[in-house]
């Protein structure tokens, strides 16, 4: 099976006519409809990596892709081994699948190909697994005192962390953020352009301000030089820091607690998810915090306003600075007729698939 690396030409690039060129036109297409960065890179490894496969095969053009060849390549999907000697999970092997069913779609509605080999090429079923692993309210704090925070690099590193716990937010999200997204007076932050490119104001606990604001006075400032666009969290060389980046430092961090438990960035978000639930926050204000759905449109989530949102955060997420008493009587909360836990779960489950580990 083809292996893509950054940089991968095919032999037919200058073909006129020959995957390669159209696949790289869908990738404008996407790019000039404004598709995320994330989604681009995505599409264009597992399309290269089909159109390798295919070249291998003398495949050059589109329209000797048939039906028996596609499910020629999903069996081979299924064979393959990695270098660990393990097969493609389900999830990654349906990746691949889709990318070359949306490819095949976009050919014939632009009337590149007469009809569409891939219209009903079914995908695997996906096993429907909950997260590897959730902390304890204890392994999270384990967590929390590892970096050196009397240096700069390890104040940024426990700044980064409690946001990651408070908010819940994606690995991207918070490496977006600037420091003008904070607003410490209502104790909410702004995401800008997460997942699907909409905005969301969540809120942020006490404690995780207390240390941004103590890496901003004392920390940044060192970080920061040249010209400073504001982003919150900088490299030692004053640049914003990349998704790899905050995901092995998170990593490390982690396998530095020594709490028996893998993980990264995720790890976060699901325990934050899995904490407030059992501290009685509603399944709907969890899904705000999470952005998995629009609640503006929504018909099966009530809208939450974000002062209510606020209130359920400082009630039921552990980290903060001062012990407050939640209220049984909080409006809204545990009032859905469906079982919460299981509801978190399979919502856990369904962005996994989605997203990976991160």
């Amino acid at each position: 099976m083809p292996r893509h690396a950054p940089g991968f030409v095919s032999a037919t690039s200058s073909t006129p006519g020959s995957m390669t060129v159209h696949i790289d036109a869908f990738l404008q297409w996407l790019e000039d409809r404004n598709y995320s960065i994330y989604t681009l890179r995505g599409r264009r490894s597992l399309l290269r990596f089909f159109n390798q496969w295919c070249e291998e095969r003398g495949l050059t053009y589109p329209h000797e892709i048939t039906r028996p060849i596609l499910e020629r390549y999903q069996r081979s999907l299924f064979l393959y081994r990695q270098d660990n000697g393990k097969a493609l999970s389900a999830k990654s092997q349906n990746a691949r699948v889709t990318a070359v069913r949306c490819w095949f779609k976009w050919m014939t509605k632009t009337g590149r190909l007469p009809s569409n080999p891939a219209s009903d090429l079914d995908l695997l079923r996906v096993e429907h697994r909950l997260p590897k692993a959730i902390l304890s309210v204890d392994e999270a704090e384990r967590i929390m005192r590892v970096p050196d925070v009397e240096s700069a690099i390890g104040l940024r590193d426990r700044a980064i962390l409690e946001t990651l716990y408070s908010t819940g937010m994606r690995r991207m999200e918070v490496v977006g953020l600037h420091q003008i997204d904070l607003d410490a007076e209502r104790g909410t932050v702004t995401v800008r352009q997460g997942k699907g490119k909409k905005d969301r104001m969540i809120p942020i606990g006490e404690r995780a301000l207390a240390w941004i604001h103590a890496y901003c006075e004392h920390a940044r400032p060192q970080l920061a030089f040249g010209d400073d666009d504001g982003t919150l969290f900088l490299t030692y060389r004053g640049e914003a820091m990349t998704a790899g980046h905050l995901t092995r430092l998170v990593h490390e961090t982690i396998e530095q607690a020594d709490i028996g438990k893998p993980g990264s960035c995720h790890l976060f978000r699901h325990t934050m998810a899995t904490l407030m639930l059992e501290n009685g926050a509603d399944i709907r204000f969890i899904q705000a915090m999470l952005g998995h759905v629009d609640i503006s449109t929504t018909q099966i989530y009530a809208q939450v306003s974000i002062v209510k949102l606020k209130q359920i955060h400082t009630l039921t997420h552990p980290a903060r600075l001062e012990r407050v008493s939640a209220s049984p009587a909080v409006d809204g909360a545990q009032d859905s007729d469906d079982d919460p836990a299981a509801a978190l779960m399979a919502m856990l489950a369904v962005e996994a698939r989605e997203e990976g580990q991160e």
